[in-house]
């Protein structure tokens, strides 16, 4: 079987009296979408948070490429190849859109700044950044600022950052949050694509989406991992639809 390119060992974190997450175990293969579903309050969020290093666990260990990265800063995760993007959108929005990308592109290299205007000159830098904005389809909004483009448009860029990582593998957290039915089809087409530049870890509340994107489904209830297999067997787990799905199954 092929090596993951992303795991999680018995990740466990509390808050309190409160159990965020309860011995989460989860692998993210080289080109497929692993999809990480469940209700509000699950413990999505604090997974996730885990995954990037925003959290430490309290016990467990997340591993990228083979190598434990749980001591590790986001920025080092970032630079080791684990990429993210947010529910709610990290960008600058009075930036243009080849400024997010350059600047993505900088923070890749570990190289520090002061100033973004000599970075927008480095040859490097830009070609770095053009050719994620055109791999993603906005390389002709290059000179665009940020808060004109549409929610849909947002969130390409943040791919667009994330890919001058050279991303591992990419970590989303509802990347259809706030589209529209057209939105969200055009976005699900991109996703599907985009798997073959690196695997998709998706957490995501729309389920037709999750349907038609994801290779396999974990189900997280109250912090711990109920069901994960494929969209078929997700679909009849009597207690993944007596938990979570429902009708939408």
């Amino acid at each position: 079987m092929t090596e993951p390119v992303l795991e999680t060992r018995g990740l466990h974190k509390a808050f309190g009296a409160l159990t965020a997450t309860e011995d989460v175990s989860i692998t993210l293969r080289p080109g497929e979408i692993h999809a990480i579903i469940g209700p509000n309050g699950a413990g999505k969020s604090t997974l996730i948070a885990q995954i990037g290093g925003v959290l430490v666990p309290d016990a467990g260990s997340v591993h990228l490429g083979g190598r434990d990265v749980t001591g590790l800063a986001p920025q080092a995760r970032a630079r080791a190849g684990l990429a993210r993007t947010f529910q709610i959108s990290q960008l600058a929005m009075e930036d243009t859109v080849l400024q997010n990308a350059v600047l993505g592109a900088l923070g890749a290299s570990g190289r520090p700044w002061r100033f973004l205007r000599p970075a927008l000159k480095d040859a490097g830098l830009r070609a770095t950044a053009e050719a994620a904005l055109e791999q993603v389809g906005l390389v002709d909004h290059a000179a665009t600022r940020t808060a004109e483009l549409s929610h849909g448009q947002r969130r390409q860029l943040e791919v667009a950052v994330a890919l001058t990582l050279r991303p591992r593998c990419f970590v989303m957290d509802e990347p259809m949050a706030g589209l529209g039915t057209e939105g969200t089809a055009r976005m699900t087409g991109f996703l599907d694509a985009l798997r073959q530049t690196a695997p998709i870890l998706l957490v995501e509340h729309d389920m037709d989406a999750v349907f038609a994107l994801a290779d396999r489904i974990s189900v997280l209830v109250y912090g711990r991992v109920i069901a994960s297999g494929t969209v078929e067997e997700i679909r009849r787990d009597p207690a993944v639809r007596e938990a979570y799905l429902g009708d939408a199954a």
